[in-house]
C-alpha cells in the first residue's frame, strides 16, 4: 500500500539524497503526518496557502522501516497513518509534483486517477 506526505520542493531537495528522514518532524509532533491516496483530497485544503512548490511523496508501507498507526487524531472518523520513526530513503517509490489549479485548489495526479476519493 502507498501512503502520501506533502512537503516543499525546496526541503525535498535538502534530504533527498539522505538514507533516512523526518527528524524535524519528529521532534515537532512526535510523528510524520501522512495519509492514504484516497483521503489525500480532504487533507489537501490544509496545503492551500503555501506559496511555495510541493511535491508528493509516495511511501510503500511494505518497504518502510518504522512503525505505522493508523489513528484518528481529531475526531473525525476516519483514520490517517503516522509514521513513529524516520522514513527510509528506499520506501519512497516515487516523488510527484503537488499539483494546484489557478484557485490553489488540488488537482489529483494522473497516477491516482483509479483510486477513488473516500
Amino acid at each position: 500500500m502507498i501512503i502520501l506526505h506533502c512537503l516543499t520542493k525546496k526541503k525535498w531537495e535538502t534530504v533527498k539524497d539522505k538514507p533516512m528522514f523526518g527528524e524535524e518532524l519528529l521532534a515537532r509532533d512526535g510523528f510524520i503526518h501522512c495519509s492514504p491516496i484516497n483521503y489525500f483530497w480532504r487533507v489537501a485544503p490544509n496545503f492551500r496557502d503555501i506559496k511555495d512548490d510541493l511535491v508528493l511523496l509516495c511511501i510503500d508501507l511494505d518497504k518502510l522501516k518504522a512503525e505505522v498507526k493508523w489513528e484518528d487524531g481529531t475526531n473525525c472518523g476516519r483514520e490517517y497513518p503516522h509514521i513513529y520513526g524516520l522514513i527510509n530513503r528506499d520506501a519512497i517509490t516515487d516523488v510527484l509534483p503537488y499539483l494546484k489549479d489557478e484557485n490553489g485548489d488540488f488537482i489529483k495526479n494522473q497516477e491516482f486517477m483509479e483510486v477513488e476519493n473516500a
